[in-house]
């Protein structure tokens, strides 16, 4: 077991998490309109959707893994490129992040949970980032791929809850910090870039 890339992964997923985001906003403004409570239901609900995707990911790509080397070699370059893309698509992005608290529906913990794992569950995007993501970050000749990409995804699941959370409980600081602190728009942007950038480098260079 290598455990230099699984802490490789878990730092890159830190990273990530903390990025300005559309799900990062979303837990925040319901974390500032209804409470940190329901801030942190929206946020289990959004993760819990990732375990879809991990599910999806790992027979998928692991029944790649085991028919081609060649077709692996594919999903590398495809993943990386992707990487590139979304490290290209924060570029252009505005880095400044608005929050505002008008037009937010209050809503119970549990629709707020069932709304947050649809959300994820109904985007394939996540599916697509996890497909880019994950191959390049396993860490195990012993065991499965389809076990690797599980563990990877419970990692995931578990450091965006944790990050989430958290935003969800300073909230209000969060939200006044970043509303009188403009520079840390871009900074954020840059490092999600790097990221995104690293990432794809390290796929490409990654073995099976």
């Amino acid at each position: 077991m290598d455990v230099d890339v699984l802490i490789s992964f878990i730092i890159a997923t830190v990273t990530l998490a903390v990025a300005p985001g559309p799900d990062i906003i979303y837990v925040l403004m319901q974390s500032i309109t209804n409470g940190k409570s329901f801030g942190i239901a929206t946020a289990l609900g959004l993760v819990s959707g990732c375990l879809v995707h991990t599910t999806l990911v790992a027979f998928g790509v692991s029944a790649i893994i085991k028919a081609s080397n060649e077709l692996f070699l594919i999903i590398k370059l495809l993943g990386a490129f992707y990487l590139l893309f979304l490290a290209y698509k924060v570029f252009k992005s505005d880095a400044n992040t608005i929050l505002s608290e008008e037009s937010i529906p209050q809503k119970s913990w549990l629709q707020l949970f069932k709304q947050g794992f649809i959300m994820n569950v109904l985007n394939p995007k996540v599916s697509i980032f996890f497909l880019a993501f994950f191959p390049g970050f396993l860490f195990s000749n012993t065991l499965s791929t389809v076990n690797q990409f599980y563990i990877l995804g419970f990692i995931f699941m578990a450091v965006s809850f944790l990050v989430f959370s958290i935003l969800a409980v300073l909230s209000g600081t969060v939200s006044s910090y970043l509303t009188q602190h403009k520079r840390v728009g871009p900074f954020l942007k840059w490092m999600q870039i790097i990221v995104f950038i690293g990432i794809a480098i390290f796929i490409l260079f990654s073995e099976k």
